[in-house]
């Protein structure tokens, strides 16, 4: 089939490069325009753009409605697009705009599917590849596959590994579709949930929930925008947690560094540290960190904002 690719983060791009090496042909690639990065705030291509830059010629500078119709695409894949696709768009590809979407919906429609169900604790999501609609993420579903969420997984990892494993999904879709095979599913949309964008004020940790409940509210919230409590006034971002030992209950948020972890009290057991960055440093090992912070015997993370501060 003659395909239109819809993509814009690194998750993207194994999608991309499995159809550029597939039997269908990308004909085009639609990704959001170049934004500022680093220091300098340079005008930077997407990943996305730089891979089509180097596979396929681009698309020319008309209308984009326009070029759609000149293209005369058969199927348009989406991974991670970030934009809308307006309704008169939707009509152009044959078979639709195909969307490779990272859990098993009707649950986590939305911008974050991979860390909302990290944050609620889960242990299993999965993959869609739905048709897209007016709606947001609610058409009907050509595939699914589930994913289980490893004890320890940051969203970030989870999104990564899916990222990777969901480019031979949306191929087994448009294949499908190409065959005549595809069963496509409606959706129940009395069982749909939102997968809301993470914020910087959600992301403040609370120590006295549960242990698990402050594991998962630490992984969903990595790497971005990075679960993060108090020390001494300052900010901290925790990026990662490990497998705890033993131990007897600490106050939460009370730090209790040995030689080779960090653990922290919560509202029932210890947690176990892996990975933070302290105010304005990069992120580094937590054990790492408490050799060289000289913590007291009650040195504790705090939730607390000063008057006037905004999370």
């Amino acid at each position: 089939m003659r395909l239109l690719f819809a993509g814009t983060p690194e998750a993207a791009l194994p999608s991309l490069r499995t159809l550029l090496e597939s039997s269908h042909e990308v004909v085009g690639v639609l990704t959001r325009p170049d934004a500022p990065a680093g220091r300098g705030r340079k005008l930077t291509p997407s990943p996305v753009k730089a891979l089509a830059l180097e596979a396929a010629p681009t698309l020319r500078d008309e209308d984009v409605l326009a070029q759609l119709r000149e293209l005369a695409p058969d199927a348009a894949p989406v991974v991670a697009y970030g934009n809308m696709v307006p309704p008169a768009a939707l009509e152009i590809p044959r078979h639709g705009w195909v969307n490779l979407h990272f859990s098993l919906l009707p649950r986590w429609r939305g911008a974050a599917p991979a860390q909302r169900a990290v944050l609620s604790g889960a242990s299993e999501t999965g993959m869609s590849v739905f048709r897209l609609e007016k709606g947001l993420d609610t058409g009907e579903v050509i595939t699914t596959a589930p994913v289980r969420i490893g004890e320890f997984e940051t969203s970030g990892e989870l999104l990564e590994r899916m990222a990777a494993e969901g480019a031979a999904v949306l191929l087994q879709a448009l294949d499908a579709l190409e065959a005549g095979t595809a069963q496509l599913t409606a959706q129940d949309h009395a069982a749909a949930t939102h997968a809301a964008k993470l914020t910087t004020a959600e992301a403040r940790i609370d120590w006295t929930r549960s242990a698990e409940e402050v594991s998962a509210h630490i992984r969903g919230m990595s790497p971005q925008p990075g679960a993060w409590t108090l020390l001494d006034g300052a900010r901290t971002k925790l990026l990662g947690v490990e497998r705890a030992p033993e131990h007897a209950p600490l106050a939460p948020g009370l730090i209790e560094a040995t030689k080779r972890q960090v653990l922290v009290g919560t509202g029932t057991d210890v947690i176990a540290l892996s990975t933070l960055a302290p105010a304005g440093k990069r992120p580094m090992r937590a054990a790492d960190w408490a050799r060289g912070a000289g913590l007291a015997a009650d040195t504790r993370f705090t939730s607390d904002l000063q008057d006037g501060e905004r999370a």
